[in-house]
C-alpha cells in the first residue's frame, strides 16, 4: 500500500513538472566600454555621427568643458574668450543644443547666500567656439525665480532657454526665453497660454526639447478640486517657437504619474512613471498619444533620473538605473525585453544615440559606448 501511495505521488510530480512551461533564457548583458574624455562628463548631445560631450572641470577659475567626437576622433570646442561672470569659471553644464553648426548651451552653479542656481547661458559655433553671455541679475534670478532645464534650437534655427517662472496666478508658470540679439535674453510672459498655471491647474514642467519647428515641455498637471488632488503626465507643445501653446493630458495616467524626459524627431516617445512603475509614450506630430503597451513594470520614482529615451529606427530603448544597476529596455510596440549591463553602475544621467547605431551613456563620473545590434 504504501509503495502504491508513493508512485502516485510520483506520477503527480511529473505530471506537474511536464505541464509547466519553460522559461525563455535570460537575454545576454548589454556590454559597454568606457570612453576616456580626460574629465568628468556631465552632459550630451547627438547630431548624425557627431556627439558633443559637455565635460566639468573641476577647480579655481576652470572653465567647463567641451568635446566634440566625430568617428572616433576627439576635438575640443574653445570656450572663448574668457568668461565674464564670476559664476562661468563653475557652471556645470545643464544642456547643450546643436544643430550641426550652432552651440547653445546652458550651465548652473550654485551661490549666494541661499545657494540658488546661478545660471549662464552661451553661445558659438564647433568651429568659433563658445562665448559666455552675461545677463543682468533678474534676467534668471530675483524673488519669482524659478527652474531652468532645457536649452534648444529648432529645425527653423530658433533658439529658446526652457524653465519655470513665478506663477502671473499662482505657482508657476511654464517660461520661455529667447535672445534679443547675440547676447541679452528676455523672459516672455506666460499669461493666457496654456503655460500658465491657475487656481486650478498647476503646471509643472521639468525637461523640454523640440519637434520640427515646435518647442515642447514635458513633466505634470496637477489639478486641483475640492477634496481632490490629481497628478497626471502632461505635454505643452506651442505651433512656433512661442506662439500657439496647446496642453495635451498623456493617456493613461493612474493615480499619479509625470512626464520625465523625450526624444523627438518624427514624433515625440516620452519616458517617465505611472503609479510608481516605468511608463512610455508617444505622441504623434498631430498631437494624439498614446501610451505603450507591455512596458516592464521597473520601479521608477520621483526622485529617479531617466535619460531621454533612444529612438533608432522602431526600437525604442530606455535606460534605467536599479539598486545601482544599469538595465536597458528596449522594444517596439507591445513586446519588450530587459537586459543587464556589464560595465557601469551608478546613477544614469543622460544618454545619446548617433546615426551610427553607437549609444553613449554617463552612469556614474564615466561615459560608456555601445553599438546597438
Amino acid at each position: 500500500m504504501r509503495r502504491l501511495v508513493a508512485a502516485i505521488a510520483l506520477m503527480a510530480v511529473l505530471a506537474a513538472c511536464s505541464g509547466e512551461k519553460k522559461q525563455p533564457p535570460a537575454p545576454p548583458a548589454v556590454a559597454w566600454s568606457k570612453v576616456d574624455v580626460g574629465s568628468e562628463p556631465v552632459a550630451l548631445r547627438a547630431y548624425g555621427d557627431q556627439l558633443l560631450i559637455g565635460l566639468r572641470n573641476r577647480g579655481a577659475k576652470v572653465v567647463p568643458g567641451l568635446v566634440l567626437l566625430d568617428q572616433g576622433k576627439q576635438t575640443p570646442i574653445a570656450i572663448k574668450p574668457n568668461p565674464a561672470s564670476p559664476y562661468a569659471y563653475e557652471a556645470v553644464w545643464y544642456s547643450i543644443a546643436y544643430d550641426g553648426k550652432h552651440l547653445l548651451a546652458l550651465g548652473g552653479a550654485s551661490g549666494g547666500a541661499h545657494s540658488n542656481t546661478r545660471w549662464t547661458v552661451w553661445t558659438g559655433s564647433v568651429a568659433g567656439g563658445l562665448i559666455e553671455r552675461p545677463q543682468v541679475f533678474w534676467t534668471f534670478g530675483g524673488q519669482d525665480a524659478g527652474d531652468l532645464f532645457s536649452a534648444v534650437i529648432t529645425s527653423s534655427g530658433g533658439r529658446a532657454l526652457l524653465g519655470s517662472w513665478g506663477g502671473v496666478e499662482t505657482g508657476n508658470d511654464a517660461t520661455v526665453w529667447l535672445p534679443q540679439g547675440d547676447a541679452k535674453w528676455n523672459r516672455l510672459s506666460s499669461a493666457k497660454t496654456a503655460l500658465q498655471s491657475t487656481p486650478s491647474l498647476l503646471v509643472g514642467p521639468g525637461f523640454g526639447t523640440t519637434l520640427g519647428k515646435s518647442v515642447v515641455f514635458v513633466g505634470s498637471q496637477v489639478r486641483l478640486a475640492p477634496n481632490v488632488v490629481a497628478q497626471e503626465a502632461a505635454v505643452w507643445r506651442s505651433a512656433d517657437l512661442n506662439q500657439g501653446w496647446t496642453r495635451i493630458v498623456l493617456p493613461d495616467p493612474g493615480n499619479r504619474s509625470q512626464a520625465n524626459t523625450a526624444t523627438c524627431s518624427k514624433d515625440c516617445v516620452i519616458s517617465g512613471y505611472v503609479d510608481g512603475k516605468l511608463a512610455i509614450w508617444r505622441l504623434g506630430a498631430d498631437g494624439k498619444a498614446q501610451r505603450l503597451q507591455g512596458v516592464p513594470s521597473i520601479p521608477v520614482g520621483d526622485k529617479d533620473k531617466l535619460p531621454p529615451p533612444i529612438v533608432d529606427g522602431d526600437k525604442i530603448v530606455q535606460i534605467v538605473a536599479q539598486d545601482n544597476k544599469v538595465k536597458v529596455v528596449t522594444g517596439n510596440g507591445g513586446s519588450w525585453t530587459v537586459q543587464e549591463s556589464s560595465g557601469p553602475q551608478g546613477l544614469v544621467t543622460d544618454a545619446a544615440v548617433t546615426q551610427d547605431h553607437k549609444v553613449y551613456l554617463i552612469a556614474g563620473t564615466t561615459l560608456w559606448e555601445t553599438t546597438l545590434s
